[in-house]
């Protein structure tokens, strides 16, 4: 899986995503303008000690981005859309795209691929939920329906033992 955050704005949210990402074999597209530096504090502080283990690639902006991957599924997150994301089929190397903090993906953009604009249902007055918090929503489902491949899903304790 691929996430794709179209200028952001927020370091701490980067930072955040950018652990997801590691946790979940996730690359990370940042497109550019950006509100903050990528060697800023602030995201490495967010991303803690897994920022130097992140598949981060950063792009002049869109186009850019567009024409060096032409075949891309892309599925842009948008409170605009008229389908939610879990009416969706996602592939295992598909990208998930995620706007800016204050405005969201450009509607230029999103009219152009109105079958792949998705959304997180939440209450009508509400705007939207925190960036780092819907990219791991809507990651987590895209990871659900390919079975959670390639992750760990057992858990153990640091010092004891499950009871059998």
């Amino acid at each position: 899986m691929h996430i794709i955050l179209h200028e952001p704005e927020i370091p701490q949210n980067t930072g955040n995503i950018g652990r997801t990402c590691v946790a979940t074999g996730t690359d990370l597209h940042l497109i550019k303008p950006m509100g903050f530096s990528i060697e800023e504090k602030w995201v490495r502080r967010s991303g803690l000690d897994y920022w130097p283990r992140l598949k981060v690639r950063t792009w002049q902006n869109f186009d850019e981005f567009r024409a060096q991957n032409p075949s891309a599924v892309i599925w842009y997150l948008t409170t605009k859309a008229h389908q939610c994301y879990t009416d969706v089929q996602f592939g295992e190397d598909d990208y998930l795209m995620f706007g800016k903090e204050s405005a969201g993906i450009p509607e230029e953009i999103l009219v152009e691929d109105e079958a792949h604009c998705i959304r997180i249902p939440m209450l009508g007055d509400t705007r939207s939920l925190n960036l780092s918090n819907s990219v791991a929503v809507v990651l987590y489902e895209a990871l659900r329906q390919q079975s959670f491949a390639g992750l760990n899903r057992n858990g153990e304790l640091h010092r004891l033992h499950w009871k059998v």
